[in-house]
């Protein structure tokens, strides 16, 4: 079946569909990973977008149920070169074409999705349509009329609607070694430490997964609970997750995090960073056509040390905007952006970008929220303490 992708400035991809049939509209963005697009599709900082990826082969290895960073897609549609209908992963519980139909998930493939990227890179993020029913012309128009991905509250929509303490994994989370025998997905460890609170912007599975990992309880709660609530949970720590959308249009939540400040330690991730600036005092810009795939060389300001980051944003924090108490500690090796900030006086910081899901220090060390773990330990030894 014949499907097309209209940009709202007249550009015309024409392909064959995939997955749901139908009509979508959203902002269209490309990522550049060439592996994990299960990941990719179910994290929920691309809620409400169309997602063309530029690597040329999707869904060859099928959907593993494991691997999913929330319980569906999040993306509006998919834009790829081309799909595979079968899969050669042992652990696949479907085709990616099924698994997209049965969550109404449309797609196109037979697309260039690197001449996509480039037009978006030279031209900026815009609306889109992706169709298997309208016209070329209907589908520029309704590409053009769609809603600003910048005007929508993405987040209130996604967030978890009762706070629940999180008990996903009360293991280590491993890979199964099938040719050894071993088929099992979790090995012990040891009791939690710390308790958080994770506010749901979005939260990927992994992310609380390694909390628990790296030595916290977690309790994740509502993107619109009350400062006032969440200290009342005593917590040692609060992290501010990652999610989709204009931290602009969260200007409540960002006061609600101003009371947080100084109280307890705060962690902000992704759209997390960039609302933790805001209850600084920072403002935000829409970076021209966002930071999505795994390979982006973020530089450590003190250490001189380049990390290849995977990054999912759209957004980000004004650098002349941070008050003075404020550093930044990673910076964009791309395009000069704010990729991590810090506060001098109060346990308060942030990351851009997603840290790796997987250990890479030492046996025994905490590795995924080391940061924050030494922030919650200097805090409660009284070095904030005026």
């Amino acid at each position: 079946m014949k499907a097309i992708l209209a940009l709202e400035d007249g550009t015309i991809f024409e392909g064959s569909a995939f997955g749901a049939c139908g009509t979508v509209t959203g902002e269209v963005c490309f990522n550049t990973a060439v592996m994990g697009y299960q990941e990719i599709l179910t994290d929920p900082s691309y809620s409400g977008q169309i997602l063309a990826m530029t690597y040329p082969l999707i869904g060859n290895y099928g959907i593993c149920a494991e691997d999913s960073e929330s319980d569906r897609p999040q993306i509006s549609a998919l834009v790829a070169v081309e799909i595979s209908r079968l899969h050669s992963s042992w652990r696949a519980t479907e085709p990616m074409e099924d698994w997209l139909k049965r969550y109404n998930v449309p797609g196109i493939a037979g697309i260039d999705t690197r001449k996509l990227a480039s037009h978006l890179r030279d031209n900026g993020a815009m609306s889109a349509c992706v169709t298997t029913e309208l016209s070329a012309d209907e589908a520029v128009a309704a590409a053009k009329s769609a809603t600003p991905t910048p005007d929508k509250d993405l987040v209130s929509p996604l967030s978890t609607t009762e706070t629940y303490h999180w008990e996903g994994d009360s293991r280590d989370w491993k890979l199964p070694n099938k040719t050894m025998g071993d088929l099992t997905n979790y090995s012990d460890i040891a009791p939690a430490k710390y308790k958080a609170v994770a506010y749901d912007f979005g939260i990927k599975s992994s992310v609380l997964r390694a909390l628990r990992r790296d030595g916290f309880d977690v309790t994740v709660v509502n993107a619109h609970t009350p400062a006032a609530e969440v200290m009342a949970m005593a917590p040692d720590a609060v992290l501010l997750s990652s999610g989709p959308g204009n931290p602009a249009v969260l200007s409540g939540i960002a006061e609600e995090i101003k009371q947080l400040l100084g109280k307890v330690p705060v962690f902000g991730l992704s759209l997390g960073q960039q609302l933790l600036g805001m209850a600084l005092g920072a403002t935000t810009c829409k970076l021209k056509f966002g930071h999505h795939g795994c390979n982006h060389p973020v530089k450590d300001v003190k250490s001189g040390q380049v990390l290849i980051t995977t990054q999912n944003v759209d957004y980000a924090l004004v650098a002349d905007s941070l008050p003075a108490d404020v550093e930044i500690t990673h910076t964009n090796l791309n395009d000069g952006t704010v990729e991590g900030i810090c506060c001098k006086n109060i346990p308060a910081m942030g990351v851009q970008f997603h840290p790796a899901p997987v250990p890479t220090c030492a046996k025994d060390e905490p590795c995924f929220f080391g940061a924050l773990l030494q922030m919650v330990a200097d805090f409660k030894a009284g070095k904030y303490s005026k």
